[in-house]
């Protein structure tokens, strides 16, 4: 059988900066004291981050081509503003499951940055992904319908005020599920050097 660590489960993601990160994280603490007995899974501060392409369990031996991928892809961006904002949840109709926050594109660069990293994945040997590119900050996963629609709109309600950041670089990440929840462990960093 091996020992197991033969693939990884692995994604390419954006690094949120850490004061975001903390205002995402005090957004969260109000909205766990108001639903205190709303069964959830909160993501924890430092796992917060934007996902540009999520691929699941990856052979060990593949992650270097993966890396490369993402790399040619970053060289051919500058550094670009995006907008953190808005609070919604998934799906729109019926009982939420995922309660997330909004990401506003306004050089339109990520999408360029997703579509391309599509294409070198794709000519890497991965899978494209199938669902539309739909870019978002996940912060809990509502695991019953009793009250989930309650917090969902508490969290709309509340709201996010904006906040801009630049983002310099993407990262292929590590991802290791534990009884903790999940850890995540940078692999490799590729900054934009278009421009």
């Amino acid at each position: 059988m091996g020992n197991g660590s033969e693939k990884w489960r692995v994604f390419i993601a954006i690094d949120i900066p850490k004061g975001i990160r903390e205002r995402i994280a005090q957004h969260i603490a109000s909205l766990r004291g108001e639903a205190p007995d709303i069964r959830a899974s909160w993501n924890r501060e430092e796992n917060v981050h934007l996902t540009l392409k999520f691929l699941g369990d990856v052979p060990i031996n593949r992650l270097e081509v993966l890396s490369q991928a993402a790399e040619q892809s970053a060289q051919q961006l500058s550094s670009f503003p995006i907008s953190i904002e808005g609070c919604s949840a998934f799906p729109d109709r019926g009982s939420p499951r995922v309660l997330w926050i909004g990401i506003e594109d306004p050089a339109g660069a990520l999408n360029r940055l997703h579509d391309s990293l599509e294409e070198n994945s794709a000519r890497a040997g991965f899978a494209r992904e199938k669902r539309r590119f739909n870019p978002h900050l996940t912060i809990a996963r509502l695991r019953q319908p009793q009250g989930a629609r309650h917090l969902a709109d508490l969290h709309q309600q509340r709201g996010f005020e904006k906040a801009v950041f630049l983002a310099h670089d993407l990262s292929l990440i590590r991802s290791d599920l534990s009884s903790n929840g999940s850890r995540y462990t940078t692999l490799a960093r590729h900054g934009f050097v278009a421009g």
